[in-house]
């Protein structure tokens, strides 16, 4: 699904990114783990285009996407949920729901049909502004809209950041059934450990910009994770 090699990227003359190889196929999510300020939300942004690559390629289902715009990679089939959520405060949950069908606004009522059997939750909030709603149902919304725009890739930033634990499960629970329903491949930017092996078929180690190890959730338990992460940055 997505495919990058010795990918690189930064602000400006500032190079953050020292060369990202990643593959990542259909139905699988990879986890990546790392300190603040290693790379993990650059690597997101250059995934998604809003960093120009200063070297290397990146392609989604065969297509060369390096040199492509945002909005490119989005019709792609790239999503983004970028930390902080990055809502439409001001529209009602059903308007930033539209907003997410920006690909087909002519399918925008069965799309988000659609999606909303996925977030019970938000189908009562539809008429109420998204600034209204708790961390955690602006967090399924940021979610539920990125998936209107009918991903077949979702890069996700931090969706654990301040919000509850039962919404926390409601991601797990959903992002699994949406892995193997439509045979969706996520790559999560998390800290939270617990999150991570609930989630990942696998999780990766960033450094300064590098993949310096990468851990199975399968194998190894959360306490054992953290060990390594511990060693992995000793």
């Amino acid at each position: 699904m997505l495919e990058t090699r010795d990918l690189r990227g930064g602000y400006g003359r500032v190079p953050v990114l020292h060369g990202i190889t990643l593959e990542a196929g259909a139905r699988e999510i990879t986890g990546i783990l790392g300190r603040n300020g290693m790379g993990k939300t650059t690597l997101l942004k250059a995934l998604m285009g809003e960093l120009p690559a200063t070297g290397g390629t990146l392609a989604l289902a065969g297509q060369d996407l390096t040199r492509a715009r945002p909005h490119e990679r989005a019709r792609a089939g790239i999503g983004y949920v970028p930390q902080g959520r990055q809502i439409f405060p001001f529209l009602t949950v059903a308007q930033n729901l539209r907003m997410g069908c920006a690909k087909n606004f002519a399918t925008a009522e069965a799309t988000i049909a659609r999606v909303l059997q996925h977030f019970p939750r938000l189908q009562r909030l539809l008429e109420q502004p998204g600034g209204s709603l708790s961390g955690g149902e602006q967090q399924l919304l940021a979610l539920a809209r990125c998936l209107c725009g009918d991903p077949k890739l979702i890069l996700l930033d931090e969706p654990t950041e301040g919000i509850q634990p039962s919404i926390c499960d409601e991601i797990v629970e959903t992002l699994l059934q949406l892995r193997e329903r439509d045979g969706l491949a996520v790559v999560l930017v998390e800290q939270d450990i617990e999150f991570l092996c609930a989630l990942c078929d696998r999780i990766l180690v960033i450094d300064k910009g590098v993949f310096t190890g990468a851990i199975d959730p399968r194998q190894t338990s959360s306490e054992e994770i953290a060990r390594q992460f511990t060693d992995f940055h000793a």
